[in-house]
């Protein structure tokens, strides 16, 4: 694997750590800004709502430019984000700079997928995009704690000037990394990539990212009261059991990978099986400390297997557009998060137990499965069709090819 992917995966480092961060800080940014937790609770939606709108916008602007130059240009707004975030002076500017600091993320790994696989042979490109993600799996074990303790006792304004740091890192070795020649070799503009996602296979392949992991979020947001109020941990317990699942997701990332070079669509389907399977048992698993804590690392590594099978399949769907449909997953990942938690919330206010969040994830995660299955079977209709027009190609006469030329 091409050491440039290193560069890529110190970025995701740095996304990840923001991304997540902010859940860890809030009480601290509430009582320094004088605001209520549920206000500082925007600041979380700000940010998704950055990447949901910069995702598709900013890799259709950037389309002719060089991807080593997008992928630049998109760690530097994302260190001035962060930047201006450890500098705002009140809860109006934070709430714009985390918007901000939003706006760079899904371009990044739109961008930065269609870098990885460009790098490697065609039998390693899902393992390319793992490594990639690697990244962002890892900020959850190791760079979310480090930067909420960092946070709690020097200030939640040190915590965004060191993911500043992490993101000026990022530039350096994207800038040493990365090749010069990778470059949009289409380079038909924003009306050619808009056009790539007219596509219904591209559609499904982002429903089936949206209901997927809608279903992750629907139990991963409210994870908290699981272990708390079912499985008896004591609050201070909690950081420790999220880094396990942290472990988990970064074992289900790289073991997808690896098998989704073998079997791009087996890999997707098992792994959305198995997080039906994770999330079904998670009533029983709360139950006690031990089986709590497997079903964590469990439910990270299953969510986590899809990540780059899904990734990889919207790519290949639109493959004259792989940069806005890669950058666009990214956007389903974040709806995903906001249309999960909404949904588990729902279960939750409904009165129908403290793990009932997970449950309303194994319908989300069967509804996945479902689209999945419906773009399984649209491939396999469309597949016969192209067949027989590569066939009728190969078959024209000499002279009827001249003739219409």
């Amino acid at each position: 694997m091409p050491l440039a992917l290193l560069a890529l995966a110190v970025g995701a480092f740095g996304i990840g750590t923001t991304e997540f961060v902010m859940m860890g800080l809030l009480p601290d940014v509430a009582d320094d800004l004088n605001i209520s937790i549920p206000s500082a609770g925007h600041l979380v939606s700000a940010y998704a709502l950055g990447v949901v709108i910069g995702a598709p916008l900013l890799a259709a602007v950037t389309a002719r430019m060089s991807r080593r130059t997008v992928l630049i240009g998109l760690m530097g707004l994302f260190v001035v984000g962060n930047a201006l975030s450890a500098l705002a002076p009140d809860n109006g500017w934070l709430l714009a700079a985390r918007f901000l600091s939003g706006l760079p993320h899904g371009a990044f790994f739109g961008v930065g997928a269609v870098v990885a696989t460009n790098m490697v042979a065609p039998e390693r490109k899902a393992r390319s995009v793992s490594l990639m993600f690697l990244g962002l799996t890892v900020a959850n074990v190791a760079g979310v704690p480090v930067a909420t303790l960092m946070g709690q006792h020097l200030g939640w304004r040190a915590t965004f000037l060191g993911v500043s740091a992490i993101g000026l890192a990022a530039i350096a070795a994207l800038a040493f990394l990365i090749p010069h020649d990778h470059e949009h070799t289409t380079a038909q503009g924003l009306r050619g990539e808009l056009a790539a996602l007219r596509s219904l296979p591209v559609w499904l392949s982002l429903g089936t990212t949206v209901a997927g992991f809608g279903a992750l979020f629907a139990a991963y947001s409210y994870i908290t009261p699981m272990l708390t109020d079912a499985a008896g941990y004591a609050d201070a317990s909690v950081t420790l059991l999220l880094a396990l699942f942290g472990v988990g997701a970064t074992a289900g990332n790289l073991l997808g990978g690896r098998l989704a070079d073998h079997s791009l669509r087996g890999t997707l389907f098992g792994g959305l099986t198995a997080l039906v399977a994770v999330l079904a048992l998670f009533p029983l698993l709360m139950r006690t400390e031990l089986t709590a804590a497997v079903a964590v690392t469990l439910l990270g590594m299953a969510a986590f297997a899809t990540g780059s099978p899904l990734q990889l399949m919207v790519m290949e769907k639109a493959s004259s557009a792989p940069s806005l449909a890669s950058s666009a997953n990214q956007a389903a990942f974040n709806l995903a998060n906001a249309g999960g938690a909404w949904i588990g919330g729902l279960a939750l206010a409904a009165g129908f137990g403290v793990t009932s969040p997970a449950l309303a994830g194994v319908a989300l995660a069967v509804l996945g499965l479902a689209v999945a299955s419906l773009a399984y079977a649209v491939d396999r209709r469309r597949a016969p069709v192209a067949g027989r027009e590569r066939i009728v190609a190969s078959h024209v006469p000499q002279g009827a090819e001249a003739v219409h030329h």
